[in-house]
């Protein structure tokens, strides 16, 4: 599980929902803000009930995400806050792996 200081609030995921740029994967959605300060970046997972009805599924989705991403955490650059949104359930942690790169290339 990645530190909190590396984890968004809620209040920082609605302003990302509002003015945030987003990258699309097969399936996640990467929905960001880059700021000209530089902090750690920070990233969260959100898994909708549209993709994973029982809150054991979701929660095992973000915790996914959260281990697939802190190999990667050190490629994201500074001043960059995001939220990562499953737009399909994924049963695999290698295959979460390979959409964070991808969508580290858009970036």
């Amino acid at each position: 599980m990645l530190p909190r200081k590396n984890r968004v609030s809620t209040k920082v995921v609605e302003e990302i929902f509002k003015k945030g740029s987003f990258v699309n994967s097969p399936t996640l959605t990467f929905k960001f803000i880059k700021t000209n300060r530089p902090s750690p970046p920070a990233i969260s997972f959100i898994a909708p009930k549209s993709v994973a009805k029982g809150a054991v599924e979701r929660n095992k989705l973000r915790r996914m995400g959260y281990l697939a991403i802190e190999e990667e955490i050190k490629q994201f650059p500074t001043g960059l806050t995001g939220v990562f949104v499953f737009r399909k359930q994924e049963t695999s942690k290698e295959a979460i792996e390979n959409d964070i790169k991808t969508i580290l290339g858009k970036i």
